[in-house]
């Protein structure tokens, strides 16, 4: 590969901390099978890893996701580099993407692969090394969508979730069976405003589900958190929680951008009204029901809050059960055509969120819940089924991954590393042992989350808050996995904030990001 397009190769998958330098460990003995594999790699907007039963049983069954852990291996820490996480380039939603880079796409069209997405893209600019696209317009619409199919924007009436998958099976039924494929799979669901399918509106109808430990934290001595506009206590009644004009008195959420709150109640209307006369009749049903309920209760204070917090969460699960049975569509679809052996899947989210926690939803903090990403893998041909791997893997490792499994040489300048090895049981010597992340959407971004970077090893994480403050944090992983406790002016932990830093320092200069001062 000459030195012009090595310039220009970034990540090839879902990571937004600059170019990395390290190259991926390769398994002999996985490289002297010929065959090249299949991928369909399944991404979601906003799963949590609390809201998939192979992680967590509290709040939801999730069988057909289940099914790929149980078939292959499941990673338990798997962490996001940026909680607003798109493809190199994009720092936060203003910027769009470089099409003329070189991907992993690319890499692999040029080794006789074909190359396919289906579903979300929200880069603003068209797909490039694709050999088929069908895209969704920005975050696209739960109901009724239009696609832009290779160009042309073509509407289709129905639930996205579906209509992604049909599309999906669709195109792997078109492909060209001579050559191995690539097929992106990437769901608008469970992205706000958590619009359910209407098959699943009384999902959940007859269960109060538990409230997070953390729902009513105080956010003591974390200033940044405290600023924060992602409160449940603050959605919008209308378009988030779903009440329309009559069962409520004026609109009182802020959502996390109050200027939107302005409009919010017309952009709710306009979202209900692009449902089908059908569409409407079954959500009318479920929700002016319970919208009156709530009317004639009246509540306030704690109940109004917890009211909210059931609403919300309620209707993510719905949107996450359609996610779940789709999938399953896809891997019946496998098992009929006799891929399944052949094919690599991967399920993912972009992030993780927050489901109650801190009292919050949405992400783009380094805590935990949205820091912790979820990742399921199976290759019946080489992965061993019911594998729980507690290495610390990026999504900045995709694209080396996928690479290393099709046998294409991965580029000395991309991010990440291979974790192929890790599938097999193995750790390599050098394998990472820390993480760096840095969110960069602060002013100009929702929910107020300033600008922050930090490190998270096993047991600490470090975080600085910057741009118009100055504001340190570490919490104790072990003792504190709630992450309440800022220990950072600690006395007894200044020998560890020192060692962090240091290592936190490294990465910076790993990464390339050069700007920013300990």
């Amino acid at each position: 590969m000459n030195q012009t397009r090595r310039e220009f190769i970034k990540t090839a998958g879902l990571g937004t901390v600059g170019v990395g330098l390290t190259l991926p460990i390769f398994l002999s003995s996985c490289n002297s099978i010929k065959r090249k594999p299949n991928i369909i790699f399944i991404m979601s907007d906003d799963h949590a890893v609390q809201a998939m039963s192979c992680y967590s049983r509290n709040l939801i069954h999730t069988p057909n996701i289940d099914r790929i852990a149980q078939e292959g291996i499941l990673f338990k820490n798997s962490f996001v580099t940026n909680s607003i996480c798109h493809i190199n380039g994009l720092r936060d939603n203003r910027d769009e993407f470089d099409g003329s880079q070189i991907t992993f796409t690319k890499l692999l069209q040029e080794t006789g692969y074909k190359t396919y997405i289906v579903g979300k893209w929200h880069l603003k600019t068209n797909p490039t090394g694709f050999d088929d696209w069908k895209i969704l317009i920005g975050q696209g619409e739960y109901y009724n969508p239009v696609f832009v199919e290779n160009g042309e924007k073509i509407p289709y009436t129905g639930y996205t979730t579906d209509l992604i998958t049909d599309k999906a099976i669709q195109t792997l039924e078109q492909r060209d069976r001579n050559k191995p494929f690539c097929l992106l799979v990437h769901h608008k669901a469970a992205h706000r405003n958590w619009m359910p399918n209407t098959k699943h509106l009384t999902a959940f109808n007859n269960t109060d589900l538990p409230l997070p430990e953390t729902f009513y934290d105080d956010y003591a001595n974390r200033s940044a958190a405290a600023d924060a506009d992602m409160r449940i206590e603050n959605m919008y009644l209308s378009f988030d929680l779903k009440l329309k004009k009559g069962f409520y008195k004026k609109e009182t959420g802020t959502g996390g951008n109050a200027e939107f709150a302005s409009d919010v109640e017309k952009t709710w209307q306009r979202t209900y009204e692009r449902l089908t006369a059908e569409q409407r009749k079954a959500w009318d049903a479920h929700y002016d029901l319970m919208n009156k309920k709530f009317k004639k209760a009246n509540l306030s204070g704690k109940e109004l809050l917890e009211w909210k917090y059931q609403r919300y969460l309620k209707d993510y699960l719905r949107c996450i059960l359609s996610i779940d049975e789709n999938i399953g569509r896809l891997l019946n679809y496998l098992d009929s055509t006799g891929l399944t052996e052949d094919t690599i899947v991967i399920y993912t989210s972009d992030q993780g969120f927050y489901l109650g926690e801190h009292g919050w939803y949405d992400k783009r903090f380094m805590y935990e819940e949205s820091l912790s990403m979820p990742l399921i893998m199976r290759y019946p041909r080489e992965i061993k089924a019911g594998q729980v791997s507690e290495n610390m893997v990026l999504n900045l490792d995709f694209a080396p991954t996928f690479l290393d499994f099709a046998g294409v040489d991965i580029p000395r300048e991309m991010q990440g590393e291979s974790f192929r090895s890790l599938t097999h049981g193995i750790k390599p010597d050098n394998w990472r042992t820390s993480m760096y992340y840095h969110y960069y959407e602060y002013p100009h971004g929702w929910h107020n989350v300033k600008r922050h970077y930090g490190i998270r090893t096993k047991h600490y994480k470090l975080i600085h808050f910057y741009y118009d403050i100055d504001s340190w944090e570490l919490y104790d992983l072990e003792k504190d996995p709630h992450e309440i406790n800022n220990v950072y002016d600690d006395p007894t932990y200044s020998n560890i904030v020192n060692d962090l830093k240091t290592e936190l320092k490294k990465l910076q200069l790993k990464y390339r990001d050069r700007d920013l001062k300990l």
